[in-house]
């Protein structure tokens, strides 16, 4: 949930995305951390970007990029765009992550395409997931997919993720629970804060 994705003037504005639909979520997203936080539950927080030479760049993502209208590194109103530092690279007030939280800044789409975030949750002793964040049909499916390739359970938070189409967003969230829930379920954020209530109430 970055400024590039989620502000005006970041990234997906740039490529002409509906910001106002990347916002969506963040009610929902704010209920999980509050409830997270108070039940002891390990947050971990996202961010797409690259170096600042962009020597981790694809040359195949910086097309994609330039073709979209929005071409990584280049200059904007919140800094250079998916750029690691820039003003833009850093995550929403409305979703600061605490001093204890970690912070995975990865140069792809899923998270955990080099990045340590498989490291720190196996040593956390972590085996199910709960996903939220932009956008749906990216960078949180590739995320999930990663994951459940991992041996992760996976929950997919629906309200919780955002999509400058709808059609794709009903189209990641169906995916997920094809086949009797291949790539894991889909709850909406009421659902898992029952869940896990109930869960702190057998503990």
């Amino acid at each position: 949930m970055q400024r590039d994705f989620c502000a005006p003037g970041g990234y997906a504005d740039q490529a002409g995305l509906q910001i106002d639909r990347l916002r969506a979520p963040i009610p929902a997203i704010s209920r999980l951390l509050d409830s997270a936080r108070a039940l002891g539950l390990l947050v971990v927080h996202t961010r797409e970007g690259h170096r600042p030479d962009l020597t981790d760049l694809h040359d195949s993502k910086r097309r994609r990029a330039e073709h979209a209208g929005a071409p990584i590194g280049a200059r904007g109103p919140l800094g250079r765009l998916l750029v690691r530092g820039e003003y833009g690279h850093d995550l929403i007030d409305e979703l600061r992550p605490l001093a204890n939280e970690p912070v995975i800044d990865k140069p792809g789409y899923s998270a955990f395409a080099y990045t340590d975030l498989d490291l720190l949750l196996r040593r956390q002793g972590i085996g199910h997931l709960v996903l939220c964040g932009v956008t749906t049909e990216v960078c949180v499916s590739s995320t999930l997919r990663a994951a459940v390739e991992l041996g992760y359970a996976c929950t997919l938070v629906s309200d919780a993720c955002g999509s400058p189409s709808a059609e794709l967003h009903a189209a990641a969230l169906a995916m997920v629970e094809v086949e009797g829930g291949l790539f894991g379920r889909v709850l909406d954020s009421r659902s898992v804060l029952a869940e896990w209530e109930e869960n702190a109430c057998l503990a």
